[in-house]
């Protein structure tokens, strides 16, 4: 099942406060960017992360984003923007850097 747009439209929402997130598309899924670090991708309808030192106090569940993946932090809370742009801010500095 791929996501749908409107679901994507929805997280794109509530991610609004944080300037620089983008979203690429990827094979009926999605993948999401800030200042064009990728930290998660909407698989199926649901919100998943890259798991993070940082992002564990949260204590967000565990969920495969398709077959053969690792496991990615599920956020199930969307409905609060605020926590949810903390959880990605957080995640996303406890990812490394590429350097080019």
């Amino acid at each position: 099942m791929a996501t749908s747009k409107e679901f994507r439209d929805f997280v794109l929402e509530q991610m609004s406060g944080l300037k620089d997130i983008t979203c690429r598309p990827m094979m009926g899924e999605y993948l999401l960017y800030y200042n064009g670090l990728l930290f998660g991708g909407i698989y199926d309808d649901r919100l998943l992360i890259k798991k993070t030192s940082t992002n564990q106090k949260f204590q967000l569940g565990e969920e495969i984003p398709y077959s053969g993946a690792k496991p990615m932090a599920y956020i199930a809370d969307l409905e609060h923007p605020e926590v949810l742009q903390d959880i990605i801010l957080t995640t996303c500095q406890g990812l490394p850097i590429k350097k080019n």
